[in-house]
């Protein structure tokens, strides 16, 4: 296994996660596998030019020659400010440089490169929204029209002023320098000094919210843009630095100061493909079964309602287990390392949902209808999503990997407590699970929201909203099915009112669990219900009432929730009661 995370893959993965969310700022390097030069080598042909004005031979170091001869290293701005003294000649001098004769056409050469090309596939795909480039060339233009999209293309001031908001646009594409058809292009040392107001406020706005990925740019002539990124106040989202070789010291201080990723390519092309093949087969890997959600729920019904559909029963679970757990092993899912912090905690919980998305659907169903026999098969699945794929890394991501397995099981118990399917929460609150810490551990211990973290719930007050939260992942998965199981109540009162059963139940669970290991375990976890004023002893009363009306007989003593007798029952809630009182007087 790899020691570290692969920069490349990290990239893939956020991308994939925060659709739209990445910008690009790509350099004169992306276009060079066109033979489009880059400004250093106009640079050199423009001092050849030079000195055959001078009928002198400055091969074969032009750099060298100018310098002996004018006493200075040439400058790419310098020798176009001197050789042309207005922008229309200019445009007219670069345009030899970036339109392709009838040659090079057919030859390939100055028509969109490879880069461009994936570049274009992942606009399409809706992962890239907003493309910035210190290009003068048209070569991203004609790329993503042959992929069927025109972009808004903002070249100057007067653009900029009566252009439709970013998000908006299917694809903007930024011309910072300007348009080579423009007169208004930058060039010069004193025009890439400052940008007009118009730029500033669009360049402040993209650093602010979005993130960023970085090609082909050495930073070294851009001090307008240098300027752009190191005021930007935020990192809302990552920034990702793509170079070839080491890069010079002006981008390393802009990667140091912007808390950069740096990644090393070869060239533009194969980083840009790659990062389009890494997304697509992370599209590959999270897409729902072949057929839709609904379909696949209403053949559960079909399946659910006659035992002679068992094995179909089997075997459509069993397809989606195995395609959560390739997803879990794909990019994006490492242990090892990786930066721990609420950008990447969020993306990596919100791909666990997605990727769920199916066998939660499915599960929501199986808890309100699903005898025994049915469950069986759910039973395994949660076994094996709870199994930790590996046990060496980042704490946090190892904890993490049991997440699907925890919400397929709130999704079972919200579908039980919905029918009054008692019986089957206590055969999924008991089941056994693997475990490396003790023998038979059940899912009520193993998969509780705060037990299933080996240093506790606490790092999740990283996710967005829940700082202040005293069980902040019960709060998350609490807001995560108040979106995802409207169509199972009927209120989101009555929604609510499942939820803190479930958890109670739960928590009672937990708690025969602990009590059957007379192990001196002195704490239970509670759960939302601690934090609705009234609702803990409400469903105190409600289990106490009927246990003292139906003894035997009542459904809580039958489903083996939290014992197998009334005398057993009894000592779980006397055990209990004390905890959750003490634990709910912090609130109320």
């Amino acid at each position: 296994m790899p020691n570290h995370i692969d920069p490349l893959n990290s990239l893939s993965f956020s991308m994939f996660a925060n659709k739209g969310v990445f910008a690009l700022l790509l350099g004169s390097g992306v276009s060079r596998a066109s033979n489009i030069p880059t400004g250093w080598e106009i640079t050199l042909d423009l001092v050849r030019k030079v000195a055959a004005t001078r009928s002198e031979e400055c091969d074969p170091n032009p750099s060298a020659w100018y310098e002996n001869t004018f006493g200075q290293q040439p400058d790419y701005s310098d020798l176009l400010d001197t050789l042309c003294r207005s922008p229309a000649e200019r445009q007219q001098l670069i345009r030899s440089y970036l339109e392709p004769t009838e040659e090079e056409r057919v030859e390939g050469l100055k028509l969109p490169t490879e880069a461009h090309r994936a570049i274009a596939d992942l606009v399409k795909a809706g992962f890239i929204r907003v493309i910035l480039t210190t290009n003068f060339d048209k070569l991203m233009e004609l790329a993503l029209q042959d992929v069927g999209i025109n972009p808004t293309v903002l070249s100057s001031p007067d653009h900029i002023k009566g252009a439709l908001p970013l998000v908006h646009n299917a694809c903007t594409i930024i011309k910072i320098h300007g348009d080579y058809l423009d007169t208004r292009i930058r060039n010069t040392s004193a025009e890439l000094a400052d940008y007009p107001k118009e730029f500033k406020q669009l360049l402040d706005r993209v650093f602010d919210e979005y993130g960023l990925v970085v090609c082909g740019w050495s930073a070294e002539w851009d001090e307008a843009l240098r300027a752009a990124l190191t005021r930007s106040p935020y990192r809302r989202f990552s920034m990702y630095w793509a170079s070839r070789g080491e890069p010079g010291s002006v981008a390393k201080d802009l990667i140091a100061r912007r808390g950069a990723q740096l990644i090393s390519i070869e060239k533009a092309d194969s980083f840009f493909s790659k990062l389009n093949e890494q997304i697509s087969a992370l599209i590959s890997f999270s897409r729902p079964h072949p057929l839709s959600v609904d379909v696949a729920v209403a053949s559960l019904k079909k399946y659910l309602s006659e035992p002679k559909y068992r094995i179909q029963l089997d075997d459509l679970i069993t397809e989606e287990e195995e395609r959560l757990l390739k997803i879990r092993s794909s990019p994006g899912f490492e242990t090892v390392n990786g930066v721990v912090n609420t950008d990447t905690v969020t993306r990596r919980v919100r791909a666990y949902e997605a990727s769920s998305e199916m066998l939660i659907s499915m599960a929501l169903v199986a808890g309100q209808w699903s005898n025994i026999t049915q469950f069986h098969p759910w039973q395994r699945t949660l076994r094996r999503l709870a199994h930790k794929e590996t046990t060496s890394g980042t704490i946090i991501w190892l904890d993490l990997q049991r997440y699907p397995a925890c919400l397929i099981a709130y999704s079972l118990g919200l579908g039980a407590i919905a029918s009054g399917n008692l019986s089957l929460l206590g055969s999924l609150l008991s089941t056994e699970m693997p475990s490396s810490r003790k023998k038979n551990e059940v899912l009520s211990v193993q998969l509780s929201p705060i037990a299933m973290f080996d240093y506790g719930t606490e790092i999740m007050k990283i996710l967005p909203g829940k700082e202040r939260h005293y069980l902040p992942f019960n709060s998350w998965i609490e807001d995560f099915f108040s979106c995802n199981c409207k169509g199972l109540f009927r209120s989101e009162q009555e929604f609510q009112t499942a939820f803190d059963q479930l958890e109670f139940l739960w928590m009672l669970s937990y708690a025969k669990a602990t009590v059957a290991a007379e192990d001196g375990h002195d704490w239970v976890p509670g759960g939302n219900f601690l934090f609705r004023h009234g609702s803990y002893n409400k469903n105190f009363e409600l289990v106490t009432s009927s246990i003292a009306a139906l003894k035997d007989n009542s459904p809580f003593v039958k489903s083996s929730i939290f014992g197998d007798s009334v005398a057993d029952c009894e000592k779980v809630l006397q055990r209990v009661d004390p905890l959750m009182k003490r634990q709910s007087s912090r609130f109320y």
